[in-house]
């Protein structure tokens, strides 16, 4: 009992170790790397932005988004759906992870939460900052904001940039979600309409507190066609690069988890010569202890050599 108290993890039976491992120990590792990649892509293109406003500015000082904004983007409006897909997200099954062990060697690989993989993800947030940036302000640069001639000022521009942000990193995480879950779309789509509902209630606020929030929705951004019709845009442009990645690689470069995806949305998880060919494709031959062997190489050598 107090090596069971003293220890990390602790079974019954050694009959439930495979359902750890295979099971619960791919979705653990699964779950974490796509969390930790999703949080630099989040936050690169949210404090991208903000870069790209000062350059744009000459770094004169002026902030692109209200203090309030900035304060609360990891707190309510993108923190709740990393959390459900840290918690919720499965790409395959429980069934399928028992019926393809070899499943398990991407976590011994490091074949999801790789150097490369990281990266990605970082040059996926980069692009979409840019796109963001710059779309929205040619939008708004040479034409008048409304019907009335209106012409937008710092506090409109930033709001609006901020709203295509939350957007499209709420929209990328649905994306890139394999198993949907009620909460899950909660997490999302209510960290969207949240981020309204904070620009109604603080935009009513006094001038002295909300500063440039400071009824900026209900007078300037909804009234207006065009603030719409420039967030839909910009969504849809910055989407587009990720899911045509996405779809390329499922179609001609599947992993070994998109093959089993595969199976299930075929409907041939019971035809065994189907899964036969899925299990000889499955990933490269393990390289984990390369480094251990080759230094009992050494000492093997090096003994030899001192007899």
């Amino acid at each position: 009992m107090q090596a069971v108290m003293a220890s990390d993890v602790a079974i019954a039976q050694f009959f439930f170790l495979e359902h750890l491992l295979l099971v619960h120990g791919h979705w653990c590792y699964r779950r974490i790397s796509s969390m930790i990649c999703y949080f630099f892509y989040k936050n690169i293109a949210f404090g991208l932005t903000i870069f790209l406003y000062e350059a744009y500015t000459t770094f004169s000082g002026q902030p692109a988004y209200n203090d309030w904004f900035l304060s609360l983007y990891n707190v309510f409006f993108t923190s709740l759906p990393v959390i459900a897909l840290g918690v919720f997200d499965q790409d395959v099954s429980a069934r399928f992870c028992l019926k393809f062990p070899m499943l398990y060697q991407e976590g011994v690989q490091n074949l999801l939460f790789s150097w490369r993989r990281v990266l990605a993800w970082m040059f996926n947030g980069v692009i979409t900052a840019i796109i963001i940036f710059f779309f929205t302000t040619s939008a708004y640069k040479h034409q008048a904001f409304r019907k009335g001639g209106e012409v937008i000022d710092s506090g409109i521009l930033g709001a609006t940039m901020y709203t295509s942000v939350v957007w499209v990193v709420n929209c990328q995480m649905a994306i890139s979600v394999s198993y949907f879950t009620l909460i899950q779309h909660i997490f999302i789509w209510g960290g969207i309409a949240l981020w309204y509902l904070f620009l109604l209630a603080y935009g009513a606020i006094t001038p002295i507190i909300s500063t440039t929030a400071y009824r900026v929705f209900t007078e300037a951004l909804a009234p207006a066609a065009s603030f719409w019709i420039v967030t839909l845009f910009v969504v849809l442009s910055t989407l587009i690069p990720y899911f045509s990645f996405a779809a390329i690689q499922m179609r001609f470069f599947p992993m070994y988890h998109n093959m089993i995806q595969w199976i299930r949305f075929d409907g041939k998880g019971d035809d065994p010569e189907y899964c036969q060919v899925v299990r000889q494709r499955s990933v490269r031959p393990t390289t984990v202890g390369v480094s251990a062997r080759l230094d009992a190489k050494f000492s093997t050598l090096s003994r030899a050599s001192e007899v």
